[in-house]
Parts: structure tokens; C-alpha cells; sequence
């Protein structure tokens, strides 16, 4: 009773404190403590409500665990980095970063960069390339073209694909996106006379490209006529074209060279591996009509070395390349080096040399088929004498070659244009 009453005496003390009904159990009985009784009570306890909190507690509504983005995007605006001594020290970014990172996330939705700086524009590029924007199916194809068309070479000017035929394939309408391409290496991809992207580059917007290398591609003469019918009657497509690769396609014949000649600007010309009839005649033919000079060794510009993936766009060409070779069985001799440098999407291509030893034969039958054009030096004028005799020898060659070309541009026309012609140049 004792310890009762000295507990009930506590309580009274410290009766300012709302702690609610206390029970005793003492020789197997419950008992409730009455503090303004000041003693114990052997009396079934009648419950009242009670309070787990104090009238003064608050609680705090947390987000759901489906709204961790919002969180981790709050958390993005800060720079968390370690100081000399170990402690955490943070930094806030920068306006212009979280800005260019919100445009990056939402690149698919820009009307337009036409005038807009390119130095911010690439960053732009940059911080999207970095997020994978660029290989989204739908969204990426769309966000691409916007900055084709407003910055073209810059994007890329020198795009090598040779040995990548999946990635064609897989990102085709990508890669037609591309303009003002000045070097494009198609080498060892099978594409043959009827594929889009041969037939994509007869148009205006590849007509800025000045080397094509066209390596074993399976094209025959047909695949000629088509891809020069631009160039014969409109005067437009590839007119710009310096250096041409045709090694290595053996349905090419003496017919399908013929329609080379339209090609007015040619510096360089591979035809090895090819299946020509009468060499002599097509080395007396080019010389004669383009001023291509038979080369006794191989030229410098034919050995793949020169074109490469160039521009803002040479990441997203590599990812392309990494996500079509994710989606192929995957090795179980895999180096961890390389699958780290793919996972971190900043791997560079080893540029293998290309070999085509489907026709390696046929090259070494026919020989070293490449032709240039050599440079005109400027010559001493000739004296009084030698003019007067050599004029009239200059009139009548200027006469037989005038003679020649009309002969051969009736030819030509007649030749060249034919039904199917017709309905190509119709398409444009």
C-alpha cells in the first residue's frame, strides 16, 4: 500500500502531464491508480480515449515511391564532391546547365534551330547524344533532323559505314537524315542496284558528296544507269563527285563505264575487279573523254584510310553500331575493358582494313584498275616561229574533236536514255 500511495503521490505531483490512466496488477488483480483520489482502487477500469500523440505533434507528408524521379531530378541541381580532409561538400549547377539539361530531356520537341548559335548547339547535341536520345526509334529520328537541317555538314560531314549492313538496315531513314555529306564509305555492305539508299543518293541532298567509295556492293550496270540518270539529263545528284571506288563488283561491264563519263569532275577512278571485256579500250576511252590517266601503282586515296565518321553525330553513329550488336548473341569471351567502354558509350572504332576475298581472284585477273587525272603545268610560251607553224595544227585538232564529241553525245543520248530512265528522272 505503501508503494501505492508513494506512486500516487508522484502522479499528483506531476499531474500537469496528461499521461492518461495508469494500471497496477498486484496478487493477480488489475488495479487503475486515481490520481485525484491519490490512492489505489479496486475497481474495473473504464476505458477512455486515449492519445498516442501529444496535441502538439505534426506529421509530415512524404512522396510516394513512384515520384522518386522528381526527388532524383531535385537532387540533379546540386555537384556532391569529397575535399581534401573527406567531408562531403556540394555545389549548386549552374542556371545554364539545368536549362540545357530540361531542353536535352525534351529534345524531340523543338520546332526549330535554323538561327539558332551552333556553339550552344552543340552542347545541346552533346547533352542529348549523352542521354541516348538519338536512338529512340521515333523521337530521335524526328530530334536528328532538326539539327541536320538547321547546322547540315556541321552534324557530319564524313560518314564511314563499310561492313555495316545491320546498321544501315536498322537506322536507314537516320542516315538519309544526313546532308552535306562530302565523303561517304558504303565499301562491303551487298546493297545491289535496288537498294533506298542507292537510290537516296541520286538526290539534291547528297549532291555535296565528293568521295564515294562503292567496294563490292554487288552493282551491275544497271545500278549505273540509274545512279548517274541525274547527272546525264538534269545536271544535278552527284556532279560534284571527285573520287568513285567501283572495285570489286564483277557485273559491272564495258556498258556500265560508259555512263561514268558523265562525270565530268572525276579525279579518281577504281574499276578493279570488275568485269570488263576490252581493258584497253575503256583505259583509251577514259583518258580520251575525262582525262583519267591509267596509275601503274595503287593510289593513296583508295586505301580506306581517309574516310571516317566526322561531326557532332560521331557518338550517336558508334552507339547505333553498339546497339545493333547488343541485339546479337553476345560473346562469352568478351574483354570487361570493352564492355565497360561501351556501357559508358565513349569507345572508339578500330578501323579494320577491308578485304573482299569473295573476288580477290577476279582483282588479280584484271590488275590494278585505278585512274587519275593529271595535273596541267603551265608551259613555257613558245616562240614567234613555232606559233605561227603550230597554229593550224591546233585548228584541225580542235576540228576532229568536235567532230568526235558530237558524234559521241548523239550516241550517248541515244543510248542512255531509255525507258526506265524515264521513269527514274520522273521521280524528281
Amino acid at each position: 500500500q505503501s508503494w501505492s500511495r508513494g506512486m500516487s503521490y508522484c502522479l499528483h505531483s506531476e499531474s500537469h502531464l496528461d499521461t492518461g490512466p495508469i494500471y497496477v496488477r498486484e496478487n493477480g488483480k488489475l488495479h487503475v491508480v486515481n490520481p485525484g483520489a491519490g490512492g489505489v482502487q479496486n475497481v474495473t477500469p473504464k476505458t477512455r480515449p486515449f492519445s498516442l500523440f501529444s496535441r502538439s505533434f505534426s506529421v509530415e507528408l512524404c512522396m510516394n515511391r513512384e515520384d522518386d524521379r522528381a526527388r532524383r531530378q531535385r537532387t540533379d541541381h546540386f555537384i556532391f564532391t569529397y575535399t581534401k580532409e573527406g567531408n562531403l561538400r556540394y555545389s549548386a549547377k549552374s542556371l545554364f546547365s539545368l536549362v540545357l539539361g530540361y531542353i536535352s530531356d525534351n529534345v524531340d520537341h523543338i520546332d526549330s534551330l535554323i538561327g539558332f548559335p551552333e556553339q550552344i548547339a552543340e552542347k545541346l547535341f552533346s547533352a542529348a547524344e549523352a542521354r541516348q536520345k538519338f536512338t529512340e526509334p521515333v523521337t530521335g529520328l524526328r530530334a536528328l533532323q532538326k539539327f541536320t537541317e538547321a547546322y547540315g555538314s556541321l552534324v557530319l560531314c564524313s560518314l564511314c559505314l563499310r561492313n555495316r549492313y545491320l546498321v544501315i538496315s536498322e537506322k536507314l531513314e537516320e542516315i538519309k537524315s544526313f546532308r552535306e555529306l562530302t565523303c561517304l564509305d558504303l565499301s562491303c555492305c551487298k546493297l545491289g542496284d535496288e537498294h533506298e539508299l542507292l537510290e537516296h543518293l541520286t538526290k539534291e541532298a547528297l549532291s555535296s558528296v565528293k568521295r564515294l567509295l562503292l567496294k563490292d556492293n554487288s552493282l551491275s550496270d544497271a545500278g549505273l544507269r540509274r545512279m548517274t540518270a541525274p547527272v546525264r539529263v538534269l545536271k544535278k545528284g552527284l556532279e560534284n563527285l571527285l573520287v568513285l571506288d567501283l572495285s570489286c563488283n564483277p557485273k559491272i561491264t564495258d556498258v556500265g563505264i560508259g555512263y561514268l563519263l558523265s562525270f565530268k569532275k572525276l579525279n579518281c577512278l577504281d574499276i578493279s575487279g570488275t568485269g570488263l571485256k576490252d581493258v584497253n579500250a575503256v583505259i583509251k576511252r577514259l583518258q580520251m573523254q575525262i582525262g583519267l590517266v591509267h596509275s601503274k601503282v595503287p593510289l593513296k586515296e583508295f586505301d580506306h584510310s581517309n574516310c571516317k565518321t566526322e561531326g557532332w553525330a560521331e557518338q550517336t553513329v558508334l552507339q547505333w553500331e553498339q546497339a545493333v550488336m547488343e541485339a546479337m548473341k553476345p560473346q562469352d569471351n568478351l574483354r570487361s575493358r570493352a564492355a565497360a567502354l561501351r556501357f559508358y558509350g565513349k569507345t572508339h572504332r578500330i578501323e579494320e582494313v577491308v578485304k573482299c576475298t569473295l573476288v580477290e581472284p577476279e582483282t588479280k585477273v584484271s590488275g590494278n584498275l585505278q585512274f587519275y587525272k593529271e595535273k596541267v603545268q603551265n608551259s613555257h610560251l613558245p616562240l614567234k616561229k613555232e606559233v605561227a607553224g603550230s597554229h593550224e595544227l591546233k585548228n584541225n585538232k580542235k576540228r576532229a574533236l568536235a567532230e568526235q564529241e558530237r558524234e559521241r553525245t548523239s550516241k550517248q543520248k541515244h543510248l542512255c536514255l531509255t525507258m526506265e530512265d524515264w521513269d527514274l528522272l520522273n521521280t524528281y
